[in-house]
């Protein structure tokens, strides 16, 4: 949806999907907003752990607690039962579901498995996102104009033509490039907090020969999961920089996170989209 400042400005209908790393201010730009007007806040995260990854989470949660005998006989007998309580605050169950590569013995998942999985995720992403206009339509059934797509960090990475025409056709794709300050604190957090992320198969694929080529490691099974995460981070970041510029300079709009970060309310949130736009 390519508007000028001014249409944007004077829309009474404004929906914007939001682009960028984990961490780089979705959130908190989507929480400065929801402040003063109304906003169907759609969750991409969300709606892939709920509806296109529930049956494999749940799944993969009973394969974990037959591991016990006295749990999986419980189970079998369904005198316990298991529910996915994925929330809009809690999303780790997606995060558990998705892994990370490497020993089994410290958490990791065989290669396999791990390819398996993140096929899984890049579909249920796919298809998340061609569900925006439906519940923009939703939205608007229940008196609400205003619609903010949090998408999730590895958008840039499906790789299907069709799904940024549909999100650029119904919603203005705003890209929240990270500044070399907020790139060095994701780096610091990756670190720190090693989580599960998607990758790119190829991608995958040549960083892990890179991998065991520079760590002595002879097979995936041997790899430290964390480790691997916190050496890919930094590799991710700078892959997936240029596919998000491409996506918003065909499609959409760029600004800064750290003009982002002095923004402190809605009116102010606005004026940086409207100075993009313009």
């Amino acid at each position: 949806m390519k508007l000028s400042a001014k249409q944007f400005k004077q829309s009474p209908e404004k929906r914007l999907t939001l682009l960028g790393m984990s961490g780089v201010g979705k959130t908190h730009l989507s929480k400065l907003l929801s402040e003063d007007d109304e906003w169907f806040h759609f969750s991409g995260d969300y709606r892939i752990g709920a509806e296109y990854l529930n049956s494999a989470i749940l799944e993969n949660i009973k394969d974990r607690v037959k591991l016990d005998p006295w749990l999986g006989k419980l189970l079998d007998n369904e005198s316990i039962g298991i529910s996915n309580h994925i929330t809009f605050d809690n999303l780790s169950c997606v995060s558990s579901f998705l892994g990370k590569v490497g020993n089994p013995q410290l958490g990791g998942l065989p290669i396999d498995e791990f390819i398996y999985r993140q096929e899984l995720y890049k579909e249920a992403e796919t298809q998340t996102m061609l569900d925006v206009p439906g519940f923009i339509h939703k939205a608007k059934k229940q008196g609400i104009n205003n619609f903010i797509n949090d998408a999730g960090g590895s958008l840039c990475e499906i790789d299907n033509e069709n799904v940024f025409k549909v999100l650029a056709e119904h919603t203005v794709i705003v890209y929240i490039k990270a500044s070399m300050k907020n790139e060095e604190t994701l780096k610091q957090r990756a670190q720190m907090h090693p989580k599960p992320m998607y990758y790119q198969s190829d991608f995958l694929q040549e960083q892990l020969s890179i991998y065991t080529q520079e760590c002595g490691v002879t097979y995936v099974a041997q790899i430290v999961p964390d480790d691997f995460v916190r050496w890919i981070f930094p590799r991710l970041l700078e892959y997936r920089k240029p596919k998000y510029a491409a996506i918003a300079n065909k499609y959409g709009y760029t600004i800064d996170s750290e003009d982002l970060y002095q923004c402190q309310n809605s009116e102010q949130v606005f004026n940086l989209i409207h100075e993009a736009l313009g």
